[in-house]
């Protein structure tokens, strides 16, 4: 009994005391698994220890108590804390409270400082103000606004509302007695009062700064108005100094009221007031206005030279006024900012603003002006000057005449000095004419530019237009040789057993490097023109920019680039003519053996080596354009050929092969023409190479057809629509004719050819490409190979 006693205790105990988790221990009692048994065994491991059992008992009882005290005690404590929060509240309550109590103790106690302030500051003002102690109101009036902001929330009270009524009356007696002061200082009928401001005004402005700031501006614009009084009556519109002619003098007076100024009252406004610098922009404003009105009246009597005298002193003068004072008192919108464009080779992307200097019209060599860092802009410009802008026809005018007399100039100086000089090591001369034009174009650019960018700048782009087109059809067209006959020209003789002569006129070594440098001038004109059109664009203003567009006369500059090349070509081409008839005429079904190439061929290539050389050396720096010569003399005479060979009929199986022995060497001589007598052997340009090589490929494939039997018919018909792939029937009758075949054959043949056509225009498409197509290098030696063994077997 006793032992079971003990293990329901023991049991008790260990569950009292499982808080392992918490409290790590190595006491049996505290395991998770505890086994009462187990324990009592170890207590009792005998029946002899069984005699102290009681005391065990009562040391396990006891410890049993224990534990419940300590787990009472922590109870109690966790139920005291919700009381200890509560307390800790209401001493925070009471924190906050005396917190608040503190913050409006001291918000009462500035307020009434404040108001102190105001009441004791607001008797001083008015006491000050009676005595003009202007000094003393500065520093105190500024302090009592700023004091009186403090009670913008208390307005609601009489006291303050009546504190505030005294500070404003206070401000407008101030600003009244400052008005009457200056007044008096400066009346505005009679003369200035001599002698320096007093220090009387100088606090008065001070405290002009603290009031409404139109009492500011009524004492500025009375000053200026008394100080500018006497020269609205020395340049009235009635005397003598006020004309164009006499501008200067309206600066110079300026100039002289300035340091006048300064010396007697640069002391007397605050520096803020930029005072000597609303005296100028007032003095620009009212010269403006005056000199608009005079010349309206005086229209008639404005020559160019005189307004462009008044302009130049004028932008002068606007220029100083930039390096002297910064622009901080403009407030109207005659303040025009210009861009400075970065400096460049082209004559019309350079800065032209230049350096100071008293001509508009810039004088320095372009290419020798150095590189200048961007200049600041002038905030100036235009104040004055904007009043010559209605007058500025008189200069569009004047321009007008003076690009006509230019233009007249440069017709009379080619007439009597004759083409420039062949000058070959520079590839070819521009004439110089045309770098004058443009020269003087700039100059008219920037200097209208300076005195107006909008229409008078579309007015000035009008003007160059007419006289590019001039310079275009006067000078460039105008001079370009005629093509007439003469008998100074080649002639194919009898070497060719022809009967008659032919004679065509051939263009001299001057006249072909006349063309050429004709169309070097206006390959250049067509470059500078577009830049010239971007300029202007830039110059002008930006609502006026699409006004602006002088594609017409770049398309009159390609025209004359296009005409000099066709002449260039047709000379060269007229020059074959001959050799070309030449070959028609030979009977061809007389050649018995075949031998080197035929003197028309050596006549032909005579011509190309005498002109492509001359025409390539004057067009070395129009690269493109030799190119393009040579495209198109290809496409003039490869077809003028292939007509010419048409007409040699009837042709024997030798003449044939003669022909295609002919053919081939124009072949090579053509696709060689490009470098031909040039030490510098360069590879022609792929386009000319492609149209060559498909024409003379057109003429061999011609002559093979003719070589090839007309037995049997189907075959011979097959063959031809598989070399040429031509459906024309017109085609296939003067192969017929070559061949010298009868109508009645040729009729049957003709017939036949029809029927063979393929039905789909695809194939025939397809087949003319593949068979006009460029042979590869090693189909060409080939055949090369076949035809010299042929030759040899001939010979």
């Amino acid at each position: 009994i006793a032992l079971g006693k003990t293990s329901l205790i023991l049991v008790k105990l260990a569950e009292l005391t499982q808080l392992t988790p918490v409290f790590p221990s190595q006491d049996p009692l505290d395991r998770a698994d505890f086994n009462a048994v187990e324990y009592i065994n170890t207590l009792f491991p005998t029946e002899q220890s069984l005699a102290n059992i009681d005391e065990v008992v009562n040391k396990i009882r006891l410890k049993i108590r224990r534990l419940d005290d300590n787990i009472r005690t922590v109870v109690r404590g966790q139920t005291n804390v919700g009381q200890d929060g509560r307390q800790v509240k209401e001493i925070t309550r009471d924190i906050k409270q005396l917190d608040h109590a503190k913050r409006h103790l001291t918000t009462s106690i500035t307020t009434l400082n404040h108001l102190h302030m105001l009441a004791g500051g607001v008797d001083s003002l008015e006491a000050m103000t009676r005595r003009r102690q202007y000094g003393e109101v500065a520093n105190l009036l500024q302090g009592v606004v700023n004091v009186l902001e403090h009670f913008s929330k208390y307005m609601g009270i009489p006291q303050i509302r009546q504190l505030s009524e005294r500070v404003k009356a206070a401000q407008n007696e101030l600003g009244q007695q400052i008005l009457a002061d200056f007044e008096e200082a400066f009346p505005s009928q009679g003369t200035k009062r001599p002698g320096g401001p007093s220090n009387v005004l100088r606090d008065a402005c001070l405290v002009a700064n603290v009031l409404d700031p139109r009492i500011k501006q009524e004492i500025i614009k009375k000053f200026i108005k008394q100080h500018l009084s006497e020269y609205l009556v020395l340049f009235q519109e009635n005397q003598d100094v006020a004309w164009l002619d006499k501008i200067d003098r309206r600066y110079a007076w300026i100039k002289r009221q300035l340091v006048d100024y300064e010396e007697k009252y640069g002391r007397m406004f605050p520096q803020e007031w930029c005072m000597t610098e609303r005296i100028a922009v007032e003095f620009c404003h009212v010269t403006r206005t005056e000199l608009a009105k005079i010349m309206r009246t005086r229209a008639k009597e404005i020559e160019v030279k005189l307004l462009l005298f008044a302009i130049q002193r004028t932008t002068n003068f606007e220029g100083l006024l930039a390096k002297r004072f910064s622009g901080c008192t403009l407030t109207d919108g005659t303040v025009k900012k210009t861009e400075v464009p970065p400096p460049s080779t082209n004559p019309f992307l350079e800065d032209e603003t230049g350096t100071e200097t008293d001509e508009i019209v810039i004088e320095k060599s372009d290419t020798d002006r150095p590189k200048k860092p961007k200049v600041p802009d002038n905030p100036f410009h235009g104040i004055v000057s904007k009043c010559f802008e209605p007058h500025l026809y008189v200069y569009i005018e004047s321009q007008d005449k003076n690009l006509g007399e230019l233009i007249d100039r440069f017709v009379a100086d080619f007439k009597a000095q004759g083409p420039p000089k062949p000058n070959v090591d520079e590839g070819g001369a521009v004439l110089p004419s045309c770098a004058d034009l443009f020269v003087y174009y700039k100059k008219c650019m920037v200097q209208c530019s300076q005195l107006s960018t909008g229409e008078p700048m579309i007015a000035l782009t009008t003007i160059f237009q007419k006289y590019l087109r001039e310079y275009a059809w006067k000078i460039l067209s105008g001079n370009l040789p005629k093509t007439t006959s003469s008998s100074g020209g080649l002639t194919i003789t009898s070497l060719l057993k022809e009967k008659e002569g032919s004679e065509v006129a051939k263009f001299t070594f001057e006249e072909l490097c006349l063309i050429c440098s004709i169309l070097s001038t206006a390959e250049y004109c067509l470059a500078t023109t577009q830049q010239l059109e971007e300029k202007l664009k830039e110059k002008v203003d930006a609502s006026l920019m699409e006004r602006i567009n002088l594609t017409g006369e770049m398309d009159t500059f390609s025209i004359v680039i296009s005409n000099s090349i066709q002449l260039l070509v047709q000379d060269l081409d007229a020059a074959c003519d001959p050799a070309l008839t030449a070959m028609s005429k030979m009977q061809w079904q007389n050649v018995e053996h075949v031998g080197d190439q035929s003197p028309y061929v050596t006549s032909v290539i005579l011509h190309i080596k005498q002109n492509v050389p001359i025409i390539r050396d004057n067009l070395a720096s129009t690269r493109k354009y030799f190119t393009q010569f040579c495209i198109k003399f290809a496409n003039s005479f490869i077809p003028k050929f292939i007509n010419h060979l048409f007409k040699c009929k009837p042709i024997s199986m030798v003449g044939a092969e003669q022909l295609l022995l002919d053919t081939h060497s124009l072949k090579m001589v053509l696709l060689d023409l490009p470098s031909i007598g040039s030490q510098v052997v360069r590879k022609a340009p792929a386009s000319y190479t492609k149209i060559v090589v498909k024409g003379m490929t057109r003429a061999e494939m011609i002559l093979k057809v003719v070589m090839a039997p007309h037995e049997p018919p189907v075959v011979f018909v097959d063959n031809y629509i598989k070399l040429l792939a031509d459906c024309s029937t017109d085609t296939f009758q003067k192969i017929l004719d070559m061949k010298g075949l009868k109508r009645s054959e040729q009729s049957s043949m003709l017939d036949l050819f029809r029927q063979r056509l393929p039905a789909p225009p695809s194939g025939v498409e397809n087949t003319s490409s593949l068979s006009l197509s460029a042979p590869t290098p090693e189909q060409e030696s080939s055949r090369i190979r076949k035809l010299e063994k042929l030759i040899k077997k001939r010979l």
